[in-house]
């Protein structure tokens, strides 16, 4: 699972790299699943945070996933916690499916 995380128009700190790398961890279940993981966070001229998560599966599925809001923190955890969800749904989809 390739992981790619880049920041656009503000200096991304090692803290939030840290918070999505042990996040990402988390997806360890679906790593042989999951071919490549992007992350772009954008910060806006009013400060307002706007987090797009592209996973792309595989089986050529991919998901695209968007949280914004004026806490970086919040809105991160929140797209975290979207796409732990997703990827486990998509993941049993498939599984079901096999099955």
């Amino acid at each position: 699972m390739h992981t790619e995380i880049k920041a656009v128009h503000f200096e991304l700190n090692d803290a939030t790299k840290e918070i999505i790398t042990e996040r990402v961890e988390r997806l360890d279940f679906a790593a042989d699943k999951i071919v490549d993981l992007d992350f772009t966070l954008t910060q806006d001229k009013s400060n307002r945070y706007e987090i797009e998560a592209k996973v792309h599966f595989r089986w050529g599925a991919h998901s695209v996933l968007k949280a914004d809001g004026y806490d970086l923190g919040a809105t991160l955890h929140d797209l975290l916690d979207r796409m732990d969800h997703k990827v486990r749904k998509e993941v049993d989809r498939v599984s079901d499916h096999k099955a």
